[in-house]
């Protein structure tokens, strides 16, 4: 029961910084602002900076409230098919959100409690397993983007919906699959920042835990 309870705080601990990494990403507007110009986004649209953020902060005001329904932008019209797709991941939003919330009281608890009683260094082990598979994830991203965008939306969506038309939805014109993958860059080195500094913090205090017992 000992051993359920440890993993399980642990797993809840993994999923909050999880769900931290993803929202910190998908709300880094600053990183689209620094995209426009380095991928050269205006190019392709006819539309100026400032009406692009308009809309992009249109679209990720539709993304992240729930009662926010149906998705509007000015300057990009938007299909049937889009529509459903933006709705679906809207909905993987908001579940996001939702275990980000309820796993953040007892994520800060455990940890509290793990450090004051000298036993954060239990995370050690399962953090560093999860540390190598992430950067085999990493290593597989860089490979072939192309080949790790295409089975992330195999694995999350049952359609094909998120294949755009930039005819019908011009909108994909504004994100283009190189912005994605400066998002999944953030979104990597934010989790794997955050596990790094557990697996750290849990090594000092066991160095320090058997140099006290010497």
């Amino acid at each position: 029961m000992e051993k359920i309870k440890k993993y399980g705080s642990i797993l809840m601990l993994v999923l909050f910084l999880l769900t931290l990494a993803i929202t910190l990403t998908i709300n880094a507007r600053w990183l689209y602002v620094m995209d426009i110009n380095r991928l050269d986004i205006l190019d392709y649209l006819d539309v100026s900076k400032k009406q692009l953020l308009v809309n992009y902060d249109q679209l990720m005001h539709y993304l992240n409230v729930i009662w926010m329904n149906p998705l509007k932008m000015t300057d990009f019209p938007v299909s049937e098919s889009g529509a459903l797709h933006f709705y679906e991941v809207k909905r993987l939003f908001q579940i996001n959100y939702a275990v980000l919330l309820l796993t953040v009281i007892p994520s800060v608890l455990y940890v509290k409690n793990q450090y004051k009683s000298g036993r954060l260094w239990e995370i050690v082990r399962p953090f560093t397993y999860l540390l190598t598979g992430l950067v085999m994830l990493v290593f597989f991203m860089a490979v072939g983007f192309d080949t790790f965008f295409v089975k992330f939306h195999e694995v999350f969506f049952n359609n094909d919906a998120w294949v755009f038309n930039p005819i019908t939805d011009p909108i994909i014109m504004a994100l283009p699959q190189e912005y994605f993958m400066h998002c999944f860059m953030l979104f990597f080195i934010l989790f794997i920042a955050f596990i790094t500094s557990f697996i750290f913090v849990g090594r000092r205090q066991l160095k320090t835990l058997i140099k006290s017992k010497k």
